[in-house]
């Protein structure tokens, strides 16, 4: 699913894009592709980037869908509020509305949720020893059969085996 959301988001992020070359400018749907391309390609990104073999993302599913709506909602809702801010508009934290959606929605709150769902399923989605020994029974079987010996660096990373 991953894979195929992060094909979808690069075709709309490239038809917003190329919409662009046309002969009356960008309409007015481009931004609109590119403002659900990228939190899809994001999405999938991160989706892919957290996959271990069968299991897929786990715990990290509703993490990464909030993050995915949260960047989808403030891009839609930048581009949905009219352009009428002056002077007196309000601000929210010294910004504009929409310049406030972007840095503290998109820009702030993913930095801070995605470390915390990483944190609290760190055991659960990284390598453990075994699957660590298991890579390193594999470069020394696939160096064994290239005829090379370790280097220096991965003669100390930890195995126990000395060097031919």
């Amino acid at each position: 699913m991953a894979r195929l959301a992060l094909i979808a988001a690069i075709c709309m992020i490239a038809a917003g894009y190329a919409s662009a070359f046309g002969p009356g400018g960008a309409p007015a749907w481009a931004p609109w592709m590119l403002a659900l391309g990228i939190p899809t390609a994001l999405g999938g990104i991160m989706a892919l980037g957290a996959t271990r073999g069968n299991a897929g993302i786990g715990q990290l599913k509703a993490p990464f869908a909030f993050v995915f709506l949260i960047l989808a909602a403030g891009f839609c809702a930048a581009l949905a509020l009219p352009a009428d801010e002056g002077p007196l508009s309000t601000l929210w934290l010294g910004l504009p509305t929409r310049a406030a959606i972007i840095i503290y929605g998109i820009g702030l709150l993913p930095i801070v949720v995605l470390p915390v769902a990483y944190a609290l399923t760190f055991e659960t989605q990284t390598l453990s020893a075994s699957d660590i020994e298991r890579v390193r029974a594999l470069a020394r079987e696939i160096r064994e059969k290239a005829g090379s010996a370790p280097s220096e660096a991965e003669s100390s990373a930890g195995t126990t085996e000395t060097p031919s």
